[in-house]
């Protein structure tokens, strides 16, 4: 019972911190998709996404001029919610002209390439290709799919024309939120414009997400915690347990570190199984869990190392317990 506990618990752990790895993997793959090299923000902006600062549609024409620049385009972020019936759906939308340039392939389907085309991640479900929904209170048709594309802790992202996310941003106004741009970052750039990396870009769109990752670690590592606290509890209720056993060891010669090495042999077997069953655990949740969860091959390797020190430290105070046996309790009465 003590080691498919502590299993559970080593699941856990590896599915929380599997969402926390999840949220940088859709951070990356989302700015991946839109092929840029490099964004040209106001100056002052955090990044191309939640951090953006619009300005005039017309700046890119000033970013396509610059030396290394080989091509530029605008591009749209906004938040806003799709309404079927009575349910309502928070969905990331970017906006970019038809293209490969900020805007991803189609997995299904083709891209949008009229204002009042939408291609949709496969995340957002009951929306088939040919179907109509409502965004921002304005009336789209589905014409393309794009696998499992999330940002925001596992909210779907949709995609439109530049047209048409002007119009459910920006009430159709001439503006952009950044220049995706290919090439090399330029050296100079017209006043009041900045350049930033593709790697800002990912911290632009994990930002929101700051707090929600220190409260992961820190449930990490009250898991951990807990962990050890029931590999050190069997370990001590074993040596209240067998004292008697240790005293007549002691009493016929065995060696205190003979006696610590076969307690500590039993904590880290009982921490290992219990890796290998939580990782089990682990990939058994993953598929059900409602938030996306990245499990690595490091995370894999890394469980059965961490559960031996664990096991180890848990069970010092029940080998402080056993070294304080004396060898006399073993000629005892009951």
């Amino acid at each position: 019972m003590a080691t498919l506990g502590v299993a559970l618990v080593f699941g856990l752990t590896l599915v929380i911190t599997g969402v926390s790895t999840g949220f940088l993997t859709e951070a990356n793959n989302t700015v991946n998709q839109m092929g840029a090299t490099a964004w040209v923000v106001r100056q002052g902006a955090d990044g191309p996404f939640l951090g953006s600062s619009p300005f005039s549609d017309h700046t890119v024409d000033d970013v396509r001029g610059q030396s290394g620049v080989t091509d530029a385009v605008d591009t749209v972020y906004t938040h806003r919610d799709v309404v079927k019936g009575d349910s309502v759906v928070s969905v990331n939308v970017f906006g970019a002209p038809t293209g490969d340039l900020g805007m991803p392939r189609a997995s299904d389907g083709a891209q949008p390439s009229e204002a009042n085309q939408i291609m949709i991640s496969t995340k957002l479900k009951g929306y088939p290709i040919g179907s109509h929904l409502l965004l921002a209170g304005h009336p789209f048709t589905v014409v393309g799919l794009v696998d499992d594309s999330t940002a925001l802790a596992g909210t779907p992202n949709v995609f439109l024309t530049l047209a048409g996310a002007q119009k459910v941003a920006f009430a159709g106004l001439p503006v952009a939120s950044a220049v995706a741009i290919q090439g090399t970052a330029p050296a100079q750039l017209p006043p009041g414009l900045a350049v930033v990396s593709n790697a800002a870009a990912r911290d632009d769109l994990l930002r929101a997400l700051g707090s929600a990752r220190s409260s992961i670690t820190l449930m990490a590592l009250l898991l951990w915690l807990v962990a050890a606290m029931i590999v050190g509890s069997v370990i001590y209720v074993s040596v209240l347990e067998r004292q008697r056993d240790f005293a007549v060891f002691k009493a016929t010669g065995m060696s205190t570190p003979s006696i610590l090495l076969s307690l500590g042999a039993q904590a880290v077997v009982l921490s290992l199984v219990a890796a290998l069953i939580g990782i089990v655990v682990a990939i058994v949740i993953k598929p059900v869990f409602p938030l996306p969860v990245t499990l690595t091959i490091n995370a894999f390797l890394l469980l059965p190392v961490v559960a031996v020190i664990v096991g180890s430290l848990a069970s010092f105070f029940g080998l402080q317990r056993a070294v304080s046996v004396e060898p006399a309790l073993a000629f005892a009465g009951p």
